[in-house]
């Protein structure tokens, strides 16, 4: 058994240990593959929102190419966009020569949004410069201009060419909260739909608006400038917690997982080196059986054979010891026929072919004609032979001749591990819903261990007489089928040294 418990373990526990450890030592790497994967996903939809906005005023700058400068049109066209508060036009790159159009709702600020604009064109000469460079090499770039602090203005120029070639700078003051309100926030709720959170804050950290229309406060995933507003910064929160939550909890289970994995592993192995234990017990079981049965029936056919041929050769000329002889032939055949029935009667309980004659029967009637055919024999054979029957016992409902079987079984297992007190006693007792029958002796008892299994098939008790008597381990196993075909128990009581008490519980039969 320990060297299939070695190959178990080399076959089954190892390769799964080694799979396991190797899928821990990657667990780690696999968790920086995820929260990598998160992060460009993540990435991802922040660069589609800064690409919407840009494409947003891409098509407003379109829009004021088409209209040429005329004031009317261009006011009209900021009375549709709320997010637009001024349109102006920069002649040659000289922040001098500004022209601005203002709706008229923008006409009581439009003296401190010329001032301020003006501030922030003569601080970006340089980068407004270049913008032309673009637009000769024909590529038109948008382009989002500091504004030091001012986080209710946004500022963006880009480079047109008008119909007399000259190149001039046109640009948006844009109201940067209603054009997140108005303009993006659709985007942000089309985008985060359940999974997401995208929001957005000032340079300050204020919350200025979220997909979900919540006023969020927590920490935020991810965080990226929005191209056209600098000042502005637009943020991803996972709806389900932090990537680190998410990669810590996927962990967690991943590594659940893989201890239940390795229990169920070690429960199957553990189940499978059971089992083959038992079977090997078994087959060990079935070949003491084997030898215990030949030898069994070697015996009395030794003896009948012998003493049948001494007779038969007229070797004994005393008449008593003829009788002897023929008593002995007589025992030993019937002995022969016992064996031979346990030994069916066994066969056609395992195969479920016994049949019972139940009826109702009063189990002091088969105790007493046990005790009448057996107290000679036993009193030969040096036993105190009792019985102790109770008064007006109930009828039960069963097969008087399997009980017999039964009991008889009790007894010859008692005389077998008796030593030196010899003593046998059957009893019969009424509970009020059961009776029980008794078979009480004062051998050499079971140890708790072995108690457990003496039931079992095959199952001889590895101690004590057992070197010295006979049996073929099936008797205790036959009495205990033969009782639970009648619904009924066997109990033991027993201790080494101070003898056994079987115990037969039969329900009463409450049709009498």
């Amino acid at each position: 058994m320990k060297k299939i418990g070695i190959i178990l373990l080399l076959i089954i526990v190892l390769p799964i240990g080694f799979l396991i450890f190797n899928e821990i030592g990657k667990l780690n790497e696999t968790e920086k593959v995820l929260e990598e994967t998160y992060n460009n996903q993540l990435q991802t939809i922040l660069f589609s929102v800064n690409q919407y906005s840009d494409d947003i005023l891409n098509s407003w700058a379109n829009k004021a190419n088409e209209l040429n400068e005329d004031d009317q049109l261009l006011k009209n066209f900021i009375r549709e966009n709320l997010a637009i508060e001024s349109i102006f036009f920069l002649y040659e790159g000289k922040d001098e020569s500004a022209k601005f159009i203002f709706d008229e709702k923008f006409i009581s600020s439009s003296d401190s949004i010329k001032s301020v604009v003006k501030s922030i064109l003569v601080s970006n000469k340089n980068l407004i410069s270049r913008l032309a460079d673009y637009q000769k090499a024909g590529y038109r770039k948008l382009e989002p201009l500091p504004v030091n602090n001012v986080s209710d203005l946004a500022v963006v120029v880009f480079s047109n060419q008008n119909d007399n070639k000259v190149y001039t700078i046109t640009g948006f003051v844009i109201n940067p909260q209603e054009f997140v309100r108005k303009i993006l926030l659709p985007r942000l709720q089309q985008i985060s739909q359940e999974n997401f959170i995208i929001l957005v804050r000032d340079y300050q950290n204020r919350f200025i608006v979220s997909s979900t229309n919540t006023n969020y406060s927590g920490q935020v995933e991810f965080e990226k400038q929005m191209w056209l507003i600098p000042h502005y910064k637009i943020g991803i929160v996972l709806t389900r917690g932090t990537i680190q939550d998410l990669i810590r909890n996927r962990a967690t289970n991943n590594m659940i997982l893989i201890a239940i994995l390795l229990l169920v592993l070690i429960a199957a192995v553990m189940f499978a080196y059971r089992a083959v234990k038992k079977e090997l017990e078994l087959a060990q079981l079935k070949a003491d059986f084997v030898s215990n049965v030949s030898h069994e029936l070697r015996t009395p056919l030794a003896l009948i054979s012998m003493f049948a041929e001494t007779l038969e050769l007229d070797r004994v000329k005393n008449d008593e010891k003829k009788k002897e002889y023929y008593s002995i032939i007589s025992q030993e055949a019937n002995r022969l026929g016992r064996i031979v029935n346990s030994i069916l009667n066994f066969a056609k309980m395992e195969a479920g072919k016994r049949k019972f004659n139940f009826e109702s029967i009063n189990l002091n009637n088969v105790v007493e004609n046990i005790y009448q055919t057996y107290s000679y024999h036993l009193q030969n054979k040096g036993f105190k032979f009792e019985k102790q029957l109770t008064e007006n016992l109930p009828e039960v409902k069963a097969d008087a001749e399997a009980i017999s079987e039964a009991i008889i079984n009790l007894i010859d297992n008692a005389v077998k591990y008796s030593a030196d007190l010899k003593e046998v006693t059957l009893k019969t007792i009424s509970t009020g819903n059961s009776v029980i029958v008794e078979v009480i002796d004062k051998g050499i008892g079971i140890s708790p261990e072995d108690q457990k299994k003496v039931f079992d098939k095959f199952y001889r008790v590895s101690s004590g007489l057992i070197h010295n008597v006979k049996g073929t381990g099936i008797g205790l196993s036959l009495v205990k089928q033969i009782v639970d075909a009648h619904n009924g128990t066997i109990e033991l009581v027993s201790e080494p040294g101070k003898g056994s008490t079987f115990r037969i519980i039969l329900p009463i039969d409450i049709n009498n």
